[in-house]
């Protein structure tokens, strides 16, 4: 057993919390939630149509540098839109990490789709350009969809084991750290392969100085309540296509044709689109945003003091990134530590949590194809999130 109360003690101290239960990330209201809600209520204008939804869409699409950003009810709504739009089809095959939040899996299953779990980085936690790279090789070849001599067509990535097409790559920034995105597209690029960002948890996070989610096809949001900001519940669409853009909009609103009175639809539409309620919300929060990382950042710095004279060693961010460090990461030695780490601090009234199982291991994706995960195995023997609230003095939830 180790002594594992100076670690509770610190974060107790940090937290200016002797007492009371700490959770792991909770939302903080500071500036003009309760006035955008009250106008929003007295406008009428409470569900997907109302001022609030464009202006939250314009305020994510400039913080971001996206030319577009579509509201959806959630992130996992968002990137099932993306992953439509982006040509995955039923059938097809898609890449990703199996050390995600299985919101990612989902939302490719969706479309009828099977996810290719494959390994992260040790640096970023991230979909490993090179494990993706080494998967394509042994894997896939580029054929023609429907040969011919007088119009060939562009060459497809087709899995010679399985014959189906590979139709998208979804890394995700695990806890706001960027995939080494620049590496995977040129991957990705020799293969005809679309990127979508699933961003989800890294909002105000950057690679080489640009903000995430804008590298690919398209890049999705989500607004949690546990997230760096919070709708309640919401996602983001971002894309620099403007028909793409207009797309996702008209599918996320049931594909409803605009008309005066009559209910005309032209395709198989979705009820995704945000409310006008959660968009007050997330204006309100986005006006907050940059005074939260930077508390969020504050946290992060004092943890790598502390940690740096600790058994245990905490997460930084990678090598040319800005990470939000939207949940903070330590890894322990082993499993076992990693076990005995968790018990003491949630009996202790200290909320840390491990990462998520990893997705070959739920029974539903148990049969998609991998690679050998070591990375993916060894992150998840080992990594605890701490409580990673941003801290604001004299801060008290009403």
């Amino acid at each position: 057993m180790h002594n594992l109360k100076p670690l509770t003690d610190f974060i107790r101290s940090t937290f200016q919390e002797p007492t009371d239960f700490i959770p792991l990330h909770d939302p903080r209201f500071i500036g003009n939630e309760k006035k955008y809600l009250n106008e929003c209520i007295d406008s009428n204008f409470v569900s997907s149509v109302g001022e609030f939804v464009g202006r939250f869409e314009k305020m994510c699409a400039e913080y971001t540098g996206a030319k577009y950003a579509v509201a959806a009810m959630n992130g996992t709504a968002a990137l099932h839109i993306a992953l439509q739009l982006s040509g995955v089809e039923r059938g097809d095959e898609v890449i990703t990490q199996a050390l995600t939040f299985i919101a990612t899996a989902n939302a490719i299953s969706y479309t009828g789709a099977h996810p290719v779990f494959l390994d992260v980085d040790r640096e970023t936690m991230g979909l490993s350009p090179a494990a993706v790279e080494a998967w394509l090789k042994e894997n896939v070849e580029l054929r023609e969809v429907s040969p011919s001599p007088l119009a060939p067509s562009p060459l497809f990535p087709f899995n010679k084991k399985t014959g189906r097409r590979i139709s998208a790559c979804v890394p995700m920034h695990t806890f706001g750290h960027p995939v080494k995105i620049d590496e995977l597209l040129q991957v990705l690029d020799k293969y005809n392969i679309p990127l979508i960002e699933d961003a989800a948890e890294s909002l105000g996070s950057y690679y080489k100085g640009k903000h995430t989610g804008t590298f690919g096809k398209f890049g999705i949001l989500s607004f949690n309540g546990n997230k760096v900001i919070t709708t309640g519940g919401g996602g983001m669409i971002l894309t620099n296509d403007e028909q793409l853009a207009k797309k996702a909009k008209h599918l996320t609103t049931q594909a409803k044709v605009p008309h005066a009175w009559e209910f005309v639809h032209d395709h198989v539409g979705y009820n995704y689109r945000l409310t006008n309620v959660n968009a007050a919300l997330g204006c309100a929060q986005m006006e907050s945003l940059d005074y939260l990382l930077s508390l969020k950042r504050k946290l992060a710095e004092q943890y790598i003091a502390y940690f740096a004279q600790s058994e245990f060693q905490f997460f930084t961010e990678p090598l040319d990134c800005k990470a939000n460090y939207w949940l903070n990461v330590i890894l322990t030695k082993d499993k076992a530590q990693q076990t005995e780490l968790l018990q003491y601090t949630n009996n202790n009234g200290v909320m840390t949590r491990p990462i998520w199982e990893l997705m070959n291991r739920l029974p539903m994706f148990s049969h998609c194809q991998t690679d050998s995960l070591e990375n993916s195995i060894w992150f998840a023997d080992r990594v605890v999130n701490i409580p990673s609230s941003a801290i604001i003095p004299g801060y008290r939830k009403s």
